[in-house]
């Protein structure tokens, strides 16, 4: 079956994201290039943009990850309504669900706190620090 893995967009702090990303869900990154690392004669990347992230990739579990890059200064900025995209994460357990919903929250702005809802799933809503938007949700087996 095909997987999906989210793809992000920042303005510059990429890596800063994803190095909270990872404290949160562990592991370690299995793909990062700047852009530097692409530039050649005929394509060459401007100074102020050679540090920026082309490409990241954070594993998450069961062959999913989380991905994202830099937008380079010549294409403009990336507004939070341009990144209007929501990851969902299904946690295998409350306990999980506690631990990201809490981290990834850490500095954010919660929408829904989580707790149990009405259709009985425990399930809570926030964009972390970066205006990424994310929803958590853990549903025990019947």
């Amino acid at each position: 079956m095909a997987r999906i893995n989210p793809f992000v967009h920042f303005n510059g702090n990429a890596e800063e994201a994803f190095t909270f990303y990872k404290s949160v869900f562990g592991g370690s990154f299995s793909n990062l290039k700047r852009y530097k690392e692409i530039s050649s004669p005929e394509f060459q990347i401007p100074e102020n943009d050679a540090e920026r992230i082309m490409h990241i990739s954070l594993p998450v579990g069961g062959g999913h990850a989380i991905m994202g890059s830099d937008v380079m200064e010549m294409m403009g900025k990336v507004t939070e309504n341009d990144n209007r995209n929501t990851i969902s994460i299904s946690a295998d357990s409350r306990e999980e669900a506690d631990k990201l919903f809490n981290g990834l929250s850490e500095g954010g702005t919660i929408e829904m706190p989580i707790a149990d809802g009405p259709t009985g799933s425990y399930f809570g809503m926030f964009a972390d620090k970066f205006g990424v938007q994310w929803m958590v949700d853990y549903t025990a087996s019947k």
